[in-house]
């Protein structure tokens, strides 16, 4: 790579922890064989993400001023200062950072751009004779079966829940799909998302005005997806593999958390934890907290309070405290997520499947037991229960209820020593986590992905 010129490339992902953090893993990887990396971002996301920083040299964080839109709290910058309602204003925030970013570009003079939701870069980047990459944090399934031309949604009316069931034309998997009483997890791709345009039109013109698609994804999970995509953009699609972190060698778990974990024995804590910013409804809360009590088996669930509660100690089911005392903990706040999957006595871990989550989850040695909320969570799903087969699904009723007995069952159908299930999935499992984990597929990936970019810059 040493005899290839070096890039200088600007990143500019949506203003979300779960856009931005993989945005910079990458950034992380292209620095590390030399190119230099300009990220913008809000103000307020910089604290965050400076410690994940490897290569500060290479790397530069040009924050912006968010302004104030109304219908958004004062200060908010970030997805992660909003309840899930309120996205589409802070879509119409990041619209009106565009004079900053024009002249941050403009000095910088990069050799490409990566955005995502900004589907506006390639105006400016065009002006600049800049290439444009519209990178994807999410599944390519998500994409793939929501947000493509054969989609044909309407400008007229919002596509019905019937017309969403049904993938569309072309849609290469007959597993990774949603059931028909899912369907109705995908009308959001016909609402606003910002001033004057909806989802999927902002989406699809950021793939169709772009020089070519790049994926967090590798072809051994998600190939037959990303070719559709490409048929579909008439784009190249270019892969970066997972771009997992470094597992960090001076990181080391919080003595709180580890000195409980260190109490069980190997193998045999669940860990549950549903990202940054779904919160569920109090019944729901009680429900999954008496599934987890019913198990019998150690337990740490790292949640928010449930909606309308302002603590965790006040939204518990009643005797729930004294029941699992010693053996189980709820934590409302932030918890290191991969230092706690990969400690040794954390046997099962209970996830919403994030697209982050599950690469998480393939590279550490837990069961797997998933409780999807939002589409692409649930195409997450399907990808690890039908197409790798390495964890399961917990039951849900068509309004999405789970029972504490269908928690239960999940859990006890992964973790009891005979089950045969369980061997499998663990075989499986072990198998991915090889593959997904050797040097050479990670490099493998980012070496091809320069290689592609160099070709695009001719």
């Amino acid at each position: 790579m040493s005899s290839q010129k070096k890039f200088h490339i600007a990143m500019f992902p949506w203003f979300a922890v779960g856009h931005m953090t993989p945005y910079l893993h990458l950034s992380n990887r292209l620095a590390e064989r030399g190119h230099t990396i300009t990220f913008l971002l809000p103000n307020k996301a910089q604290s965050l993400l400076e410690p994940l920083n490897s290569h500060p040299q290479l790397i530069t964080f040009r924050p912006l001023t968010i302004p104030h839109v109304d219908g958004l709290p004062p200060g908010a910058e970030t997805a992660s200062d909003i309840p899930i309602s309120s996205v589409s204003h802070l879509a119409t925030a990041m619209d009106l950072t565009r004079g900053q970013v024009e002249t941050i570009v403009a000095a910088a003079r990069p050799d490409f751009i990566f955005y995502d939701t900004a589907y506006w870069v390639p105006e400016i980047a065009g002006l600049l004779g800049v290439k444009t990459v519209c990178y994807n944090a999410v599944c390519a399934a998500a994409i793939a079966i929501a947000l493509v031309p054969a989609r044909k949604v309407r400008d007229d009316r919002p596509l019905t829940k019937e017309e969403l069931a049904e993938p569309p034309p072309g849609y290469p998997s007959r597993t990774v799909v949603l059931r028909s009483h899912e369907a109705g997890a995908l009308t959001f791709i016909s609402m606003p998302f910002g001033d004057g345009i909806t989802f999927y039109t902002r989406t699809t013109a950021s793939m169709k005005q772009c020089d070519a698609i790049g994926m967090r994804t590798c072809r051994e999970i998600e190939g037959a997806l990303c070719d559709y995509l490409s048929s579909q953009f008439n784009k190249r699609v270019l892969l970066t593999g997972p771009v997992l972190p470094e597992p960090s060698k001076t990181t080391q778990l919080e003595d709180r958390w580890a000195t409980w974990l260190g109490k069980f024995g190997t193998g045999t804590v669940l860990f549950c934890a549903f990202g940054s910013q779904h919160i569920l409804e109090k019944d729901q809360f009680q429900e999954l907290l008496l599934g987890f009590e019913q198990t019998n088996m150690p337990f740490l669930v790292a949640l928010k309070p449930p909606v309308g509660a302002t603590t965790i100690e006040e939204a518990l089911p009643q005797g729930f405290e004294e029941r699992t005392k010693g053996r189980g903990v709820v934590h409302g706040g932030w918890v290191p997520q991969p230092l706690i999957i990969g400690h040794p006595s954390v046997g099962c871990f209970v996830n919403h499947c994030g697209f982050g989550s599950m690469w998480e989850s393939l590279m550490c040695d837990c069961q797997l037991v998933m409780v999807p909320h939002l589409g692409d969570q649930i195409l997450n799903t399907r990808l690890l229960t039908e197409e790798l087969k390495v964890g399961v699904e917990v039951e849900r009723d068509e309004k999405g209820w789970f029972s504490k007995d269908s928690l239960c069952k999940s859990i006890k159908s992964v973790m009891d020593k005979d089950s045969e299930l369980g061997a499998m999935l663990r075989k499986n499992h072990a198998k991915w986590k090889e593959v997904l984990g050797s040097p050479n597929f990670t490099n493998g990936y980012i070496d091809e992905f320069i290689r592609d970019l160099e070709e695009l810059r001719r």
